[in-house]
């Protein structure tokens, strides 16, 4: 996907997850997260979606604290999240390619780390929305969730941060049943989670299913559509990977 497709992205993602957030109510409970109520996703995101657009807006190239959160509620909170939104959406979109700004992960330039990392936190947080709400649960495409599950399999668990650790090798390998070539090999060790696009080799566990599905699951976000092998690297998988603001 280009930084255009992650812009249209993050555009339409932000404006299904007010829409959710609207219709659940801002003290709805949010069972992707257990300790949120919609008030707290509408307040954590929208304090995201600022400070992302602050790095590419005022050309921050080394890190930048965030605002913090509004002191706000109801109908004002839901209003501040759609302008907040609408600003980084207009920002990317105004961005020149070469934009210059502090970045995080491994990616052709700046910008297209913010697009296609703002389009991921989004989706997920519209999934929490939805829950919230309630009922039918919206599609992910599935080239946009192979795409994200590549971010966090070989960006985010790349890191030194990753509490995903097995004290003896193991290999878990995640598998796309509908997206071409959409299938990892995570080898497990005391070291962070090292990935790669392929299926070299056996695997201990395998985590498969369409794309959507997938996604979902390795976010924590839903049950994984089918477990082969140890089901234990699956639950490792649910207890330590959660990506954290802090």
């Amino acid at each position: 996907m280009d930084t255009d497709a992650f812009v249209r992205t993050l555009d339409r993602e932000g404006a299904l997850l007010a829409s959710a957030a609207e219709e659940a109510g801002v003290a709805a409970e949010v069972p992707t997260c257990p300790e949120w109520r919609v008030r707290d996703l509408l307040r954590h995101t929208g304090m995201v979606h600022r400070w992302a657009t602050a790095f590419v807006a005022e050309g921050y190239t080394e890190y930048h604290p965030d605002g913090g959160l509004p002191d706000l509620d109801g109908a004002d909170l839901v209003a501040w999240f759609r302008d907040g939104h609408r600003s980084l959406v207009d920002a990317l979109a105004a961005a020149p390619p070469d934009v210059e700004c502090w970045h995080f992960l491994p990616a052709p330039s700046p910008l297209a780390f913010w697009a296609r990392r703002q389009a991921h936190e989004t989706t997920v947080h519209r999934l929490d929305a939805e829950a919230a709400r309630g009922g039918v649960a919206g599609e992910i495409a599935p080239d946009f969730a192979a795409d994200g599950i590549d971010e966090l399999l070989r960006g985010f668990h790349a890191r030194r941060k990753s509490r995903v650790r097995s004290e003896e090798p193991r290999v878990l390998r995640v598998r796309a049943t509908d997206t071409d070539s959409a299938v990892w090999t995570v080898r497990l060790s005391q070291e962070p989670p090292a990935a790669e696009r392929d299926d070299t080799g056996d695997a201990d566990c395998e985590l498969a299913g369409p794309a959507g599905q997938l996604y979902r699951a390795l976010w924590n976000r839903g049950p994984f559509p089918r477990v082969t092998g140890d089901m234990s690297l699956a639950g490792l998988w649910r207890e330590k990977s959660a990506i954290t603001w802090s």
